[in-house]
């Protein structure tokens, strides 16, 4: 089981700007309490998004860790030349199955951002060994309501990877869409177009499905999720969208499935209670305020 928390990058992008080092400091922490992914920056201009001003300064904060994967985000060539020229090696890029997210989140049509894929990779032609996980928004529905079928999400697979071969795949409910019915259909048309994809679910709690969404998917053999600590996150522009799956609701969880995660939930929900000094108010996660679970045979 792999999770991925997003916390320093999905879970900051939408709150006041964050000094880079408190960033890179919660980053390290994360680590610390056994995350083995961390998404840690965006390279994205930071006129568009100012939360995620100064990913150099949070790079450079990072130490390089053995069993640490550090990952950024990219939305473009440029994205990836400045993230590659700081060592990173990990790269998540974004396109969207909804045109009009993709109008308000890159300011371009999503045939344009599926085509902008393949600059990303020829931008790291000159670093092989970079790793790539292209994440498709709006998976699951649309605010816009212009996703209607699986059949959608495959067509941007099928080109995804193409202009990127190699790269993992992760199908996000951007704006908590999803259902385990749609995340079944989803997956289901996904694997039967592409059986050896690598394909793992980035999932928010908009509708309180989030955790229901996630054992479904694990029902179905899904074994790479991204998660938030403190249920922090959502995109400024998708209207209504909610936090990210909690990374301690999906632990505790899985703890008591009697999955080895690697990770300490005590330590991650230290870092999730010390998240409102951080941001200035309380985060979502249910974990967070009630605690692990007692014993129980």
């Amino acid at each position: 089981m792999t999770i991925r928390d997003v916390g320093p990058r999905d879970g900051l992008q939408s709150e006041a700007p964050v000094d880079p080092q408190r960033r890179a400091a919660l980053a390290i922490a994360l680590a610390d309490a056994g995350l083995q992914h961390v998404e840690a920056v965006s390279f994205v201009s930071p006129k568009a998004v100012p939360s995620m001003a100064g990913a150099d300064e949070v790079v450079g904060a990072l130490p390089r860790r053995d069993g640490v994967t550090w990952w950024a985000l990219v939305p473009n060539a440029k994205g990836a030349e400045l993230a590659l020229a700081t060592g990173m090696t990990h790269l998540t890029v974004t396109v969207s199955a909804s045109e009009g997210y993709s109008q308000k989140n890159v300011g371009r049509s999503t045939d344009d951002a599926v085509a902008g894929l393949a600059q990303i990779a020829a931008a790291a032609a000159s670093a092989p060994g970079t790793i790539f996980d292209v994440v498709i928004s709006c998976c699951f529905g649309s605010p816009f309501g212009d996703v209607h079928a699986p059949a959608e999400i495959v067509s941007i697979v099928d080109r995804a990877v193409v202009a990127i071969p190699g790269a993992a795949i992760t199908l996000a409910d951007t704006t908590g869409a999803a259902t385990p019915r749609r995340v079944r259909d989803v997956v289901d048309a996904v694997r039967a177009a592409h059986p050896d994809l690598d394909v793992g679910l980035h999932l928010h709690d908009t509708r309180g499905t989030a955790l229901a969404n996630a054992l479904a998917a694990i029902d179905l053999g899904i074994g790479r999720f991204d998660t938030a600590t403190g249920g922090l996150g959502g995109s400024p522009f998708a209207p209504g969208a909610g936090g990210n799956l909690a990374t301690e609701d999906l632990v505790l969880v899985l703890h008591d499935f009697g999955h080895d995660t690697g990770i300490d939930l005590d330590a991650v929900l230290a870092i999730s209670r010390s998240l409102p000094d951080l941001v200035g108010h309380e985060v979502p996660s249910r974990v967070s305020a009630a605690g692990s679970l007692p014993e129980f045979a």
